[in-house]
């Protein structure tokens, strides 16, 4: 069946995460993300408290009363005690900054006039301090492309999480050798046209990013598309590697969507 995007109401979106090279975002740890042995254990418990506003987080409060226990490893080579959370962390990576402020330009967005760092509230226990640090760097950039111009609404500038590797009832146990590398997001509007030309808006931001020497391998990039169509829901497809997956992936969530559609059920955000 050919799909006729335009005619199905298609809004498409992609958020793109890219590991930077270097240091830590907020230490002098290297940003190896080691494989070694783990040196380093020791185990957490989510206590959900009141932020600025005074309330506590309604998300947090529910995961608190899971009683799950948070293991983490290490190794110590690439890790410190602020990845542990029993240092403060240090100034922010003036070389990452630098990094996406050239990001930022070449994608025609604007500088903020003074850029702040974050505190975002994270529950599942990938970030030991219970948060994950973000700075937005830029606002209002655009690409080019075959069918169009394609907004950038926001380019950040944040810390990775950790990485999952075991999660039962009562635990979830993690490796925090990837905590705290610098990490670029950036984020695009809805204006994609089709699933051919979300491949095309991926592959020349990620040509941008490669020009200014970012990390590079497997599990350096991630890429997150958000789709829907009249009548639908808006979907997150999480974790693109490949950008020969997008265009099929894609077409296989709308065809999904359309037949749910035509049974009459009812499609939830997801």
């Amino acid at each position: 069946m050919e799909l006729d995007y335009q005619k199905l109401g298609f809004k498409c979106g992609l958020e793109i995460h890219q590991q930077l090279e270097g240091l830590k975002l907020f230490c002098s740890c290297p940003t190896l993300n080691s494989d070694a042995e783990p040196d380093v254990k020791f185990e957490r418990r989510l206590r959900a408290v009141a932020g600025e506003t005074g309330e506590i987080d309604i998300a947090a409060r529910h995961e608190m009363k899971k009683g799950k226990k948070f293991i983490y490893e290490a190794d110590s080579a690439d890790t410190c005690l602020v990845e542990y959370d029993e240092e403060p962390p240090h100034g922010l990576n003036k070389e990452a900054l630098e990094t996406a402020l050239k990001i930022a330009l070449l994608l025609n967005a604007k500088i903020v006039d003074e850029i702040q760092i974050m505190r975002k509230t994270v529950v599942d226990g990938s970030n030991v301090s219970g948060f994950q640090r973000t700075a937005l760097v830029a606002t209002d950039g655009y690409i080019d492309t075959s069918l169009g111009r394609v907004g950038i609404p926001t380019i950040c500038l944040e810390e990775d999480a950790s990485q999952k590797m075991e999660e039962r009832d009562s635990f979830v146990r993690y490796r925090l050798d990837r905590l705290g590398i610098p990490l670029i997001e950036i984020a695009t509007d809805s204006n994609i046209k089709n699933n051919e030309h979300a491949k095309e808006v991926a592959a020349y931001i990620g040509m941008v990013l490669r020009s200014v020497g970012v990390r590079r391998g497997l599990g350096t990039i991630r890429q997150d598309v958000n789709v829907s169509i009249y009548k639908g829901a808006r979907t997150e497809i999480k974790g693109f590697q490949d950008l020969r997956s997008i265009p099929k992936v894609i077409e296989y969530e709308i065809k999904r969507q359309l037949d749910a559609i035509n049974k009459g059920e009812k499609l939830d955000k997801e």
